[in-house]
């Protein structure tokens, strides 16, 4: 019975028709060698000023638009849709250059389960943040008075909400994006339905859309640590920066624990390992 079992595992493994790619070293100074390594670099600074340029401009004119007219501007919706449109169409442009992360918490949730290496992560953090920063300079330079009138789009806790259900709206939101980063890449996935094409930016984009609309009310949204400080940032206020915290630590502990669960519950990481480690005892 054993030998059964194990000629099924080995004819399933044999009939395998997906390629993991091999886990990514944690430290690699040959991509400092790179031009592509640096041109991945770039595009998510440039797609991190834009997707900040782009939201934040629509974050300030509904607030002018409704402030003349209750029922005028895009709404709430308008926003959502602004934020999860920008990720979907910078996803798909950036995806085949530098992975598309354009959010330092996809970037983390990658880098632990061992997609991207440590110095790529850190200089894709790097290089978002400073994105995001002049992104929200860019808006400030054209638009100041509306900017400084409408509170620059800035992450902060919403009244009424206390900070533990801010921190868990951001852990939650975080993982429900990254856990569809990971869904919507995973080789396994694609080969197998291979007869449903799915455009990996959409449902991204899609996920930033959905999550938006639950959570703009408590936190405005963050999910993005670059998105939060750029905007915090070029703000510059006190309320802005004592949030500040839960725009990192909520996004980091969600984009670990969708790594973790993808990983080692959904693709049996665990177990797998436990069963190499049996195999070579």
């Amino acid at each position: 019975m054993a030998k059964d079992v194990e000629g099924a595992e080995h004819s399933e493994f044999a009939a395998k028709d997906y390629h993991d790619p091999p886990p990514t070293p944690l430290f690699d100074a040959e991509e400092l060698t790179k031009w592509s390594f640096y041109r991945a670099v770039i595009a998510e600074f440039i797609a991190t000023l834009l997707f900040l340029y782009i939201t934040v401009l629509t974050v300030i004119g509904y607030k002018e638009q409704s402030k003349l007219d209750q029922c005028g501007g895009v709404g709430i919706l308008g926003i959502a849709w602004a934020f999860g449109g920008m990720i979907f169409v910078l996803v798909y442009c950036t995806a085949g250059i530098s992975g598309g992360h354009i959010n330092p918490a996809v970037t983390f949730g990658l880098l632990l389960a061992r997609k991207v290496s440590l110095l790529r992560a850190v200089l894709y953090i790097v290089a978002q943040c400073l994105g995001a920063i002049s992104g929200v300079g860019l808006v400030k330079a054209w638009q100041k008075t509306l900017y400084v009138e409408h509170g620059g789009g800035a992450n902060e806790l919403s009244p009424g909400y206390s900070k533990g259900i801010g921190l868990a709206a951001e852990i939650i939101g975080t993982f429900v994006l990254v856990y569809t980063v990971f869904s919507a890449t995973d080789p396994k996935r694609n080969a197998r339905d291979s007869h449903v094409p799915v455009l990996a930016p959409l449902p991204i984009g899609f996920a930033v859309f959905m999550v938006h609309l639950a959570t703009i009310p408590i936190t405005g949204t963050g999910i993005n640590p670059a998105r939060s400080f750029g905007a915090a940032v070029i703000y510059n206020q006190d309320k802005a920066w004592d949030d500040q915290w839960m725009f990192w630590v909520g996004p980091f502990i969600g984009a670990a624990i969708a790594a973790f669960y993808h990983q080692f519950v959904l693709r049996a990481g665990a177990i797998k390992a436990l069963g190499s480690f049996r195999s070579n005892a």
